[in-house]
């Protein structure tokens, strides 16, 4: 008999294999550049994901090598909000979106621009 343990992703966020794809092809025309996930005060209900090309992390960051071709920087400051958050770039009609599967959300604006984490 064995006893099997469950040990969670100490990643904050992670990411779909077509986010991967997505951010993987912005950085090709980027040379050199990482992606850098925070947030920012807006909207009706709180704050909005804010996502960046960056020359490096900030002092703080959460730096996080996705793959060979992808590394995310997470704020600091948004640690704490974006705690087990999925990242997925899904095709909506003609358009790519990205979609922030945040399991802190307890609200969000209408129109999807802003959240907030109870």
């Amino acid at each position: 008999m064995s006893v099997e343990t469950f040990v969670p992703s100490k990643d904050v966020v992670t990411f779909t294999p077509g986010a991967i794809k997505h951010f993987e092809g912005k950085l090709k025309s980027q040379p050199g550049k990482i992606i850098r996930l925070s947030t920012k005060v807006s909207g009706c209900t709180g704050y909005a994901y804010v996502l960046d090309f960056a020359d490096a992390s900030v002092d703080g960051d959460e730096v996080l090598s996705v793959s060979d071709k992808l590394t995310v920087a997470i704020a600091k400051e948004a640690v704490s909000l974006l705690q087990n958050t999925e990242i997925d770039y899904v095709m909506e009609g003609v358009n790519g979106v990205i979609k922030y599967y945040n399991p802190n959300v307890v609200d969000e604006c209408g129109c999807g621009e802003s959240f907030n984490v109870g």
